[in-house]
Parts: C-alpha cells; structure tokens; sequence
C-alpha cells in the first residue's frame, strides 16, 4: 500500500490505489505505517529553481548558486535529558552545548540550532498540542540562527524529576530538524516517531538531506518497554530506515561511568543493541564516555568538511598505477584568525565594515631623501658572508624547482627500521578512488601484502603542480576488520563507517630537518651513577601507580580529549562579547584533568611518591648569582659603583645568559661547564677539552712552588668528569700521562699526592667504553706517578 498523507487537522487523509479514502485517527495510521512499513511521499509546495546536491563527503569543490550557501547550514536541534539519572553529569552537558554554540558563532555563523529538554515535569510541545502524548518534553528554544542568547539558554538547563524517554525525545526532535539526544532509555511510543518525522518534512520540505542529524548522547540504563504489536528490534528498524529515507542521521554518546555502577547490565546491553541499529542504518557513530573529559571531546562540537589533498594516481611502476584520493588524516587546530577592527567609522553607521587595510611603502635610507622607491626599483637580495647577492624575480622563478605532480613507490623496507621519532608534521589518510572496484582491490592486496610481511613502503609525493618542493615520506597499512576479499570481489562483513583497507603516511625528515644531540647513554655510565635495586622499584611502582589503562580501557584518548588551550580560550570570548571588562578566568575543572595528574589517584598513593623521595636525593636548585669573573669586570669598569647588591643581583637575573667562547683565567671550571652545555654545535665540546687540556698545563708550568697546583687538580677533576659524560677518555689519560712525565722529570711530589688524594686516577674501561686502560691499570696508576728516590 502507498500512502500519500496530507495534514487535516487531528485526522490523517489515506489515499488507497483504488482512489477510495478513508480517514483514520493519528495513532492508528502510526501503527499500521510501522508494521507495514510504508513509503511516505509529501507533496511539495514550490519547484526548484535550480538542482539540490546531496552532502558528499568527498566534495571538494563548493556550489557555485548563491543559495548554496544556505543550503550547507547545519540544522541542528539539541535534545537534553534533564532528568534525575542524568543530574550528576549535567553541568558538563551545559558545557559541552554552550561551547558548541560559541564555536558555530566563529566558524558556522549561519548554522540553525534549537534546544529541547526531556525529564521535566511540564510539557511544552508541538506534538503534545496536536495528537497528545508526548509528556515531560520542553522545547526551551525552536530552531533558529545561533546567537548569544542560545549560550545563555544551555547555560541554564533546568532540573527535571522523571525518569528520560529517549524514544519519546526522538520523536518530539524529529520535526525540528537535527538532533542530539542527551538521556536515559525508557518507553517506546511509535506513533509519535511517524508524526515527528512528518513535522520535520513540513518543516525542511527535502531541502537539507545530510544536514539534519540526530546524536543520542545516554546512559541507556533504563528498560524500554514492550510495544503493542512487534518486536522492539522491528520497531527501531523501521524508525532508522524512515529515517535515512528522509536524509536524517542519528548519532550516539552513551555516558556511562558512575551513573551506570548500580545499573542492569542486561537492559543497558539491550539498549545498546538497539542504539547499533540506528547506527548502521544511517552510517553514523556511537561513542561511550565515562568520564566529564570524555563528554567534552564526545560531540564535535566544529565541522570540518573534507577536502582532499591529491587526487591521482599512486604510481609503483609506470606499468602500474593505482588512482587513490588523499586526506588529512590529522592537522593541529589553531586559533581563529584576529581581525583588524577599526573603530574610526561612526557608531550611527550601520553598513560600517569597520575593516582595515594595511599598506607598505619602501624608503631609501641613503642621504635625505624620504621619496617612495616603486616596485619596479626594488629587488630581493640574500646575504651571503659579507656581502648581498641581489636575485630578481625572473632569476628566482627559473631557479624555482618545479617537480611533476605524483606520487611515486620508491621501495619499501621493513617496518622496524623506520623508527617513530622520525615522524614528521601531519597524518595523512590514502584510499582507494571512491566507487572504483579495482583500485579497491589493489590498494586491499597491497595493503594485506605489506602487512603480513610487516613492511612500508617509502613515497616522493609532490601534491599539487607548481608545488616547490618534494615531500619523502612512510606509508603504513591500515587494515580493515570490516572487509574481506572473495575472489575479485572486495565484501564488507557488516555496515560500518570505516574505510576499506587504506594507508596511513608521514613525511620523513631530509638530511637538512635532523636535529643532532651528544648525549652519552646512561648504560656507559659507571656502576656509582646507576640506580640501585630499590630506586628503580620505586621507579616501576610509579609507572604503574601511573597507568592510563589499568583496567584495560584507557583514559585521554586523542579523539575523545578536546584542547584545554583552546577550549578555554573559545569560553573567554564568549564572555568577552558580553563583559569587555572581563578577566580571564581560572582553567576549568575537567579541563585541569587533561593538563594535571588526578588529585584522588596521586592521594590514594602517597606512600609511591613518599617512596620515590626516600630513594632519591632531591635538591633544590638555586639561582646563579653573579660568578666572580662578572663581578671583577664590573668593578674595573666601574658600572655598579652607584647601585645596591640587592639591585645589581636581580639585573643580572633579569639578563639572558652569556655565551662563553673560551676558558678564562678566572674560572675556568665553571668556563669549560658552560662551554661543554652548548650543544648548537658539536665543536663546543672538543673545543672545551683541549682549552682546559692546555689551561692545566699551563698551571703546572707557572707554578711558583706549586701556589697553582690546587686550582690544576680542581681542573683535572672537571676535565675527567666531562670526558667520562662525553665517553671521550683519550684526551684526559693522554694528559695525565704527560702529567706523570713531567713530574718524573721535575722531581714534583706534591702533585701527585694531592691527585691521588682526589682519587683522579685514569679513565678504565669500565667509566668509558672507548677506554683500553683496565680497572688494575687504573688502580696502580698513582704508585707509578712516584718520583724515585735520589740514591
């Protein structure tokens, strides 16, 4: 049976085949639509005047009508539960709703949007008014342009005291255009489904197909009764697949947690199986979050519309290429862009656009003149040492490298050797051209492929033409659980929104973008730096006392945690806008559990930490006061004859750190530390060995019956120390060696007295690996730095 339904006030006209009509009351026509399962056709009032392109998510170009751009508005309806199950996460609701609002308000200032609460004991709505039923529904705001009154309104939900009907709040949304459900899972009324959705063709017409979504955000802890005629799976079937015929979407963010603890676990699994339904019907998601941290990364609360970055071909060899479409997998979110506002224009003026424009004018600053050097007079230059090599705007764009737009395999290798911390800028997402069989098979086959042997393979991409540059980069497989190849056929096993088999590729740095650090490795260490048995336990416990995961369900995950940066700089605008005056307010509560450790988890394990205090020696470290080099200069210059200590003290705080270049005869201990600190280039340290190596040995020799010789050991003490860190021991045991020698030849005995006294023997094998001196070599050192006797 078609039916074509056509309102009549509290009566419903049926139009059969056979041209005969009937007239049958709302809530009968509602359960034999359910049940049989009808195609609902509406007559439309107006003819388009031009044609109405479905949502694409691959799209990347934008509609050329003027209308156009209305019909990419989001109709949005937030549909709140306020009742008692959901009051202990309802400031986090209120949140997350009013941040989404404030985001529309900088990025989708055309968006439409209402608000309806469920749970209250009134009921204000339309169904109510019209057909009945429908209880404990508000609409606190119908569908609009967002604004700063709709943050206000989610601000300050009210409190209900009846129990959420979801399937009640799906109904009543329906004929407001997009939806999210925030509620707990009660009854089942399906007459109003058929009538809600009725209301939101007359509302939208079938303008908006892909637009108007509904987002179930529940607990789902309360049991759905039993319907009248069929089963409650049949039930919610036909309502997704009335649903998706109409372009509508419904997703799901069940709140779990601590609501849920004395929950039954049988009606939430129920619940849950019937959530799954409307979401392989309309190819949407469902997201459990337990925690507030996780509600606020739980709805998008920003759309951001695909947009490809190559469309061609994936070429590994020119026998074979595979057409693939490329995406940005992930990209860091930055903040809006700031405005130049002009405040000049009078505020009587409303067509003011208050806009700014910024102009450049060039100068010489030869002689006198101050007349304005046209473009046509100008040129680039770039420095090389001394002097500026001038390059023009023709010779620039011939020594341009300009690459052939592609993406080329140049090999693939094992997945071990190309190491994380390699990984460089965003993620990027390959897959197969949509709609092309054949490409899908061969990015499946090579996906699998390079799966089970655990290989990469390494790409040249250069995106676009005209691109100057060539990116080098790693793609990994991404294998779907979802899809299975048969054959020459490619079968998904169930509806699911994921991709079929794809790739996931990074750019790989070049020669000129590594970063290279001289650190010496901990194991190279001698046995004295090495933690002991109960340091590195209590190292362990506090790892594990540390977990994300403990319970196998991990906390802070990227796509559910929002940025606490931005979310509080989107909060300080919103009011801004209503308070200029306003200062910034302190981070948020949930917003602190992203950036601190949880207070209760450090609380509840106070003897870990207390444990890690007892086992290592924590020393505060203080601020450097003026060294004595600084000070002496100072004096001889005479700059702080006239200031007090306290004020020279805090200047010298306040200034930024000196380069040392080279060891003085003041400190040199503290020249070569600092020297040996300086790792913007390598040659810092070898230079810093072999200054002190000589700083040293001139000591010895302009020693006046060994005045130098205390302030030489303290040198010798930081020349062995830095060259153990460094694991370089040639230049220290080359010196005591000449040091040896020298005293063997003055006849010094002092010297190697206060040496052996330090304990500042030869670098063994054991402090350095590089070393070929043993630990007994190193031992019986001192014994044959002394002098014989004279006989």
């Amino acid at each position: 049976m078609i039916l074509r339904i056509q309102d009549a006030g509290n009566t419903v006209s049926v139009k059969h085949k056979s041209n005969s009509t009937m007239l049958v009351s709302p809530d009968e026509l509602s359960f034999k639509m359910m049940l049989q399962k009808p195609i609902l056709s509406f007559p439309t009032p107006f003819a388009m005047p031009f044609p109405i392109r479905d949502a694409d998510p691959y799209s990347t170009r934008t509609p050329h009508h003027p209308q156009s751009v209305i019909l990419e508005q989001e109709k949005l309806v937030l549909l709140l539960d306020v009742g008692p199950s959901m009051h202990g996460v309802l400031s986090e609701v209120e949140k997350l709703c009013s941040m989404l609002v404030e985001k529309k308000l900088i990025f989708s200032k055309y968006d439409e949007l209402g608000v309806v609460v469920f749970g209250t004991e009134e009921s204000k709505n339309d169904l109510t008014t019209e057909v009945g039923g429908y209880q404990n529904i508000t609409v606190l705001q119908d569908i609009k342009v967002v604004d700063g009154d709709l943050v206000d309104t989610l601000q300050k939900l009210p409190r209900g005291r009846v129990d959420g009907d979801w399937q009640n709040a799906i109904q009543a949304a329906c004929f407001s255009a997009y939806c999210c459900i925030v509620g707990s899972l009660t009854s089942v009324v399906l007459d109003a489904i058929v009538v809600g959705m009725d209301m939101l063709i007359k509302k939208y017409k079938d303008l908006h197909k892909g637009k108007k979504r509904l987002c179930l955000i529940t607990n789902a802890i309360h049991p759905i009764k039993d319907s009248f005629e069929g089963s409650k799976e049949d039930q919610v079937m036909t309502i997704a697949e009335q649903m998706a015929a109409q372009g509508m979407k419904i997703e799901s963010i069940v709140v779990r947690g601590r609501l849920s603890r004395d929950a039954n676990k049988g009606v939430m699994d129920e619940n849950d199986h019937l959530l799954s339904i409307f979401s392989k019907k309309t190819r949407t998601r469902i997201v459990y979050v337990d925690t507030p941290t996780s509600l606020l990364g739980a709805l998008k609360t920003r759309r951001v519309t695909p947009v490809t970055v190559f469309r061609g071909h994936l070429e590994l060899s020119p026998q074979m290429k595979i057409k693939v479409w490329v995406y940005k997998k992930t990209q860091e979110e930055k903040f809006p862009t700031l405005k130049k506002y002009s405040e000049k224009a009078p505020a009587s003026n409303k067509l003011a656009t208050h806009q700014v424009k910024v102009s450049y004018e060039y100068k010489s600053v030869d002689g006198f003149s101050t007349s304005v050097i046209p473009p046509e007079q100008r040129i680039k230059g770039y420095r090389y040492g001394p002097q500026v090599v001038p390059i023009s705007t023709a010779e620039w764009d011939a020594v341009k490298f300009k690459p052939e737009k592609g993406i080329k395999v140049l090999g693939f290798t094992d997945a071990s050797k190309i190491k994380r911390h390699c990984y460089m800028k965003d993620v990027y997402l390959f897959i197969a051209e949509p709609g092309n069989t054949r490409a899908t098979l061969a990015v499946s086959a090579i996906a699998r492929a390079m799966k089970e042997m655990n290989a990469v393979a390494i790409l040249r991409c250069v995106w676009r033409q005209g691109q100057q540059n060539v990116v080098v980069g790693v793609l990994t497989p991404n294998i779907s659980q979802n899809y299975k190849i048969v054959g020459f056929y490619l079968f998904s096993l169930h509806l699911s929104l994921e991709f079929p088999d794809s790739f996931y590729f990074n750019v790989l740095p070049f020669a000129e973008d590594v970063r290279e650090y001289q650190f010496p490795s901990f194991n190279s260490f001698p046995a004295s730096w090495q933690p002991n048995d109960q340091q590195q336990k209590a190292a362990d416990e506090l790892v594990q006392m540390l977990d994300l995961a403990p319970s196998g369900k991990e906390a802070l995950l990227p796509e559910f945690t929002p940025n606490p940066v931005l979310e509080r700089f989107y909060r300080h605008l919103e009011l801004k806008a209503k308070q200029p005056d306003a200062a910034v307010p302190p981070l948020d509560e949930t917003l602190k559990n992203i950036v601190e450790p949880d207070p209760e988890l450090v609380a509840e394990n106070k003897s870990v930490f207390d444990a890690l205090h007892r086992h290592f020696e924590l020393r505060q470290n203080p601020k450097l006061k003026k060294s004595s080099r600084q000070w002496y200069q100072e004096k001889q210059s005479g700059s702080n004859a006239h200031v007090s200590s306290g004020q020279a003290v805090n200047s010298i705080e306040n200034q930024p750190p000196v380069k040392i270049e080279k060891i003085g005869d003041l400190t040199p201990v503290q020249d070569f530390e600092a020297m040996m600190s300086q790792r913007d280039n390598p040659e810092w340290v070898e230079k810093a060995i072999k200054e002190l190596r000589e700083k040293i040995l001139a000591l010895l020799i302009h020693s006046d019956e060994g005045d130098k010789y205390q302030k030489a050991v303290e040198c010798v003490a930081a020349l062995r120390k830095g060259c153990i860190l460094e694991q370089e021991p040639g230049p220290y045991n080359d010196l005591m060696h000449h040091i040896r020698q020298y005293c063997e030849e003055k006849g010094i005995k002092s010297l190697p007295q206060l040496l052996a006294s330090r304990d500042l023997t030869l670098i063994s094998k054991s402090e350095a690996e590089d070393s070929d001196v043993t630990a007994e070599e190193a031992r019986s050192f001192f014994v044959k730095m002394e002098p014989k006797p004279d006989v």
